[in-house]
């Protein structure tokens, strides 16, 4: 184990679905879903992970999960190293790492009522063997994702979509993870609901000092919950800072049009909204250079042709562009 290592850290990942046709059914192409993302996140810190649908954002966290085998690249958990480890060596450091999925109902076991859905992983993983422990423990998990005690014998169905995911969320908390995946865990639930969800996660936050990489497109309820936010584009970060510092001084052409186009509780409010043009191109022909060159109103010769890196452009703020910001908010290339 590495002194002082960040509890999950994810260098180079890369997955790539292979896709299968004519008649003998041989690989005719790839599908670059992630190609290359790098990020860290530490004890009781929350990484938010942004961008449009299809991005790969949720298929980074599948593939921490392990729920997708790897194309490359290396995940560590509290400095261990994890994509190596076979079913069987991987199965107790599961309880480590959990996830609450998008869709409550459908992550549910429809057939189980609540007691038996959160006594699973407390059984499974040994931490309680039944009896009254037993009881006693999904009752205390219910009380902390603010269930009803009498809901303890009803199924899934009988709840609301914003009570399932309370319930989604306790059975993460059952087994005491330090790391909690939720991949797109509020994008189903009403406004008003979804502000009930955010505020829950950060309380237990508060309460376990468990770590959340959070994968959303809603940039308007990651301000709310984050520390610090990876900004994806057609499989890699394009830019990665804290909180503050994204949503004030973002780098990237990118993010700054995801910003433009977030709501402002002020309607009379000014400012610059960016619109891109064109759609997202295919992953499974990504452009060269720069894969966002093809929609991005500041492109010029060596965005086409050299892919940028990530580069630092403050204090914990890296950004992956040709571009350098000057005073007035103008933008020129920076040497080659």
């Amino acid at each position: 184990m590495r002194a002082e290592a960040p509890l999950l850290e994810v260098n180079g990942l890369k997955k790539h679905f292979p896709i299968h046709g004519g008649v003998l059914g041989l690989e005719t192409a790839k599908v670059y879903a992630v190609d290359g993302v790098s990020f860290s996140i530490n004890r009781g810190e929350t990484l938010s992970l942004v961008g449009e649908s299809g991005c790969g954002k949720s298929t980074v966290g599948k593939a921490i999960l392990r729920l997708y085998p790897i194309t490359g690249g290396e995940v560590y958990l509290a400095g261990d190293r994890i994509d190596t480890l076979s079913a069987g060596q991987l199965r107790p450091l599961r309880r480590r790492v959990q996830v609450v999925f998008q869709d409550p109902f459908s992550s549910l076991n429809p057939r189980m009522k609540v007691r038996d859905i959160l006594a699973e992983p407390l059984v499974n993983f040994g931490i309680v063997r039944g009896g009254r422990e037993l009881t006693k423990r999904v009752e205390e998990l219910m009380a902390k994702v603010q269930l009803p005690r009498d809901a303890i014998n009803r199924y899934p169905h009988e709840f609301s979509g914003g009570q399932r995911q309370r319930i989604g969320i306790a059975r993460a908390l059952a087994p005491g993870a330090d790391l909690i995946i939720c991949d797109e865990a509020v994008s189903a639930l009403d406004v008003s609901v979804k502000a009930q969800i955010i505020n829950l996660l950060v309380d237990l936050q508060d309460e376990f000092g468990m770590a959340l990489l959070f994968i959303s497109h809603d940039l308007a309820v990651v301000e709310h919950l984050t520390h610090r936010v990876a900004v994806m584009y057609l499989g890699k970060i394009v830019e990665l800072a804290d909180r503050r510092t994204l949503f004030a001084t973002s780098h990237h052409p990118y993010t700054r049009a995801l910003l433009s186009a977030v709501p402002v509780p002020d309607p009379t409010a000014k400012r610059q909204r960016v619109i891109l043009t064109g759609d997202v191109p295919s992953p499974i022909n990504p452009p060269s250079g720069c894969r966002f060159h093809t929609r991005c109103p500041f492109v010029f010769d060596r965005c086409r042709v050299e892919e940028p890196l990530l580069r630092p452009v403050g204090e914990g703020h890296v950004s992956a562009c040709h571009l350098e910001h000057v005073p007035g908010g103008q933008v020129v290339p920076i040497a080659a």
